[in-house]
């Protein structure tokens, strides 16, 4: 009895990991509703309509979570808003999904710029460079980003307050 229970348990198991493993797609397939997603949250973003474009990307990042290119997009868009923080975090997730994406590395490049952190950039200037055997759009356009520097800010002063006799 003990034998035949034994049996059956391990049976269900081998069944039930067969079945999931065989319902699951391969990495380089993603979801065509993902890219079709995609196609649009680019559409509108060249059309300057950023809140829709960040919704349509977002959408499209969870129909697929594997597509690199809704992460991209989306920290392209955070990057025009004027979020390099979230525009660093999105190029992270698209790094996670491809480490070696050339596009994504120059991205999180110029936004730890912007967000005044250099010796970061710099690490990811090394990586294109190793990346790219000769000439590489990518490395040049990030060395001169760095070369220039985070963006200067001013401290808004307020004005005095007008006092009562005036």
């Amino acid at each position: 009895m003990r034998l035949a229970s034994l049996a059956l348990a391990s049976a269900l198991a081998t069944v039930s990991l067969t079945a999931s493993l065989h319902g699951q797609r391969p990495d380089d397939q993603i979801d065509p509703r993902s890219l079709q997603l995609l196609a649009q949250g680019r559409a509108l973003k060249a059309a300057g309509n950023l809140d829709g474009a960040t919704d349509v990307l977002e959408t499209a990042a969870a129909v697929d979570p594997r597509n690199r290119g809704a992460f991209t997009t989306l920290a392209e868009v955070a990057e025009l808003r004027g979020l390099p923080g979230k525009a660093i975090r999105l190029y992270r997730e698209a790094l996670l999904l491809e480490p070696n994406d050339r596009g994504a590395l120059a991205g999180q490049g110029e936004a730890l710029v912007a967000k005044g952190a250099m010796a970061q950039a710099r690490e990811n200037l090394a990586r294109l460079k190793t990346l790219c055997k000769g000439a590489c759009p990518e490395a040049t356009t990030l060395a001169g980003t760095i070369a220039k520097g985070p963006p200067v800010t001013t401290a808004q002063v307020a004005a005095p307050a007008k006092t009562a006799q005036e």
